[in-house]
């Protein structure tokens, strides 16, 4: 790479810009590199230690910190889903059940019973105007 003696200087060995939007741009890219090893380091830590102790909890927080470097741009969605269906299969090897996490979602569902039939009431009511307007014809297109 072919870098230009008027626009850095030489400060303790490393190469520093001397424009202002040069300078901006080296701390911004010094910033995103450490944000962006810290993200990858929480999947390689989280992936140690499913690969040590496979089970639900860990097996949901590799996927979870794998969907994080995805909304950060840092891994390819294609990539996460072969990455999350390897662990997957892992998971299925060592006899790991997928859906323990979730049982506790059910019982909450089950103590809502009373404000269903409150809520099944509202929709009839809103069907009812809906009927009576007609719907719009458009025009004939003219050729």
């Amino acid at each position: 790479m072919l870098i230009s003696d008027s626009s850095i200087y030489r400060d303790k060995g490393k190469l520093m810009p001397i424009i202002k939007s040069a300078i901006k741009r080296a701390k911004q890219t010094i910033k995103r590199n450490e944000r962006n090893v810290g993200i990858k380091r929480d999947i390689k830590d989280a992936l140690k230690a499913f690969t040590a102790n496979p089970t639900a909890a860990t097996l949901s927080k590799v996927q979870s910190e794998i969907d994080t470097a995805v909304k950060k741009n840092l891994l390819n969605k294609n990539t996460a889903s072969r990455r999350k269906a390897g662990l997957a299969k892992i998971a299925k090897e060592a006899g790991v059940k997928l859906g323990t996490t979730k049982k506790a979602a059910p019982a909450k569902a089950a103590a809502k019973p009373a404000a269903k039939p409150a809520a099944a009431k509202k929709p009839a009511a809103k069907a009812a105007p809906a009927a009576k307007k007609a719907p719009a014809k458009k025009p004939a297109a003219k050729k």
